[in-house]
């Protein structure tokens, strides 16, 4: 790994890299929450939206995301938070990129182990940064890309603020009223308990799984590191190990393609069934997974143009429970109870919704799946719903779905 001390910088390519900042969880460390400013040639930002983190995910130049913080673990372990960016696709008027995170309000002089790590998409690394003077700062500059000789170089920064992410956000030109706290769901590390007496046993912590009793009371909402991974044509991909068996929320990107397909594959690494198939021109698309107990989550995915593919947990679903509104092939979670849903879809092709449930028994059955709605066309359906679940939502046009009790 390419470590540098703070004020070096080293050339980086203009592709798809992902960034981390890094720490390691314990009693008191609070969340490390990154996020990217894009800077034009006046070190300012253009408006709001060249700001990407936890409330503001992607940028509308589809260059940088956040793509969120990977799971915590026990106190201890190392846990990082998450950027995605391909600098050869940002706009000409962008000439900095600023990784940048806050800490809750508490000071980063108690964030241990604190790193920021570039790597491209098969993890080979690019810069390495750890920062050792962090005190009282509530909000940290980790370092920046910037342009240089028609390429991209990246300086290790290490510049601290006390007036946490609202000033360090002023201080680039954007106007912050009041940052929201993070919902506490996938990557929340709660106040750890008191400690118990020296004579009570401590229970092991219950595994994380994909669906079903766990940790968390809600089923939709396994955490792992997000994964990307790049192509063209039909190519195989073979996923973390690392994330759980259950669901894994899949979203491809690709542009000028006739057609874009994603496919489960066997043991074997034989394509096995559909789990999107998309049309349109340009396909901006999500889709739902079921990672395996026993093996690796393994993918065909293919188009005529190149693609890219994110792994990422059911947190980043789009969630609803009375109205919702999408164009193509989302993924959605319906937090509700029974009741009716009432579609709309202005389209050509065939519109389809299946309801993805938690099995009954997730040691031994596999998903309970339902095709609530398969109608062509412009279409007006309703369709019953017999609890929460997952919406997989296909057409080739924009849909509306609103809850009748």
């Amino acid at each position: 790994m390419t470590q540098i001390p703070k004020g070096a910088q080293l050339p980086v390519p203009a592709q798809a890299l992902q960034v981390a900042v890094a720490w390691r969880t314990g009693p008191g460390v609070p969340d490390v929450d990154v996020s990217a400013l894009l800077l034009d040639a006046g070190g300012r930002v253009r408006g709001d939206a060249d700001l990407v983190f936890y409330n503001h995910q992607e940028h509308p130049s589809g260059a940088v995301r956040h793509l969120g913080r990977s799971a915590p673990g026990v106190p201890g372990d190392p846990a990082a938070d998450w950027l995605w960016m391909d600098l050869g696709r940002l706009e000409p008027g962008i000439e900095r990129v600023v990784v940048a995170a806050s800490a809750d309000g508490v000071p980063f002089g108690r964030v241990p182990a604190l790193d920021i790590r570039v790597t491209d998409l098969t993890g080979t690394a690019a810069a390495y940064f750890p920062i050792g003077d962090a005190t009282t700062e509530t909000a940290f500059v980790f370092g920046e890309f910037y342009r240089s000789d028609g390429g991209w170089r990246f300086r290790a920064v290490g510049q601290g603020y006390a007036s946490g992410l609202a000033g360090l956000a002023t201080d680039f030109g954007i106007e912050v009223e009041a940052v929201p706290a993070p919902i506490p769901g996938p990557g929340y590390v709660p106040p750890p308990p008191p400690p118990a007496p020296a004579h009570t046993p401590v229970p092991a912590p219950a595994p994380v799984t994909g669906y079903g009793p766990g940790p968390a009371a809600d089923p939709f909402s396994t955490t792992f590191r997000p994964s990307v991974h790049q192509g063209r044509g039909k190519e195989t991909v073979r996923c973390d190990p690392a994330v759980p068996p259950g669901w894994a929320l899949l979203e491809i990107e690709s542009y000028h393609s006739i057609s874009t397909t994603i496919e489960s594959c066997d043991a074997y690494g034989r394509a096995e069934d559909f789990l999107l198939m998309a049309y349109e021109d340009d396909v901006r698309a999500r889709t739902v997974a079921v990672v395996p107990r026993d093996r690796p989550l393994t993918l065909r995915v293919e188009a005529d143009t190149p693609w890219t593919l994110r792994v990422l947990p059911l947190s980043h679903a789009r969630r609803f429970d009375s109205h919702i509104e999408g164009v193509a092939h989302d993924l959605v979670v319906y937090d509700g109870p029974p009741g009716v849903l009432d579609f709309i879809h202005h389209g050509e092709s065939n519109f389809t919704v299946h309801q993805h449930r938690p099995p009954a028994e997730p040691a031994y059955d596999d998903e309970d799946q339902e095709l609530l709605v398969n109608e062509i066309g412009e279409v007006r359906v309703s369709a019953p719903v017999p609890g929460p679940g997952l919406l997989r939502i296909s057409g080739d046009g924009p849909w509306k779905c609103a809850v009748r009790r």
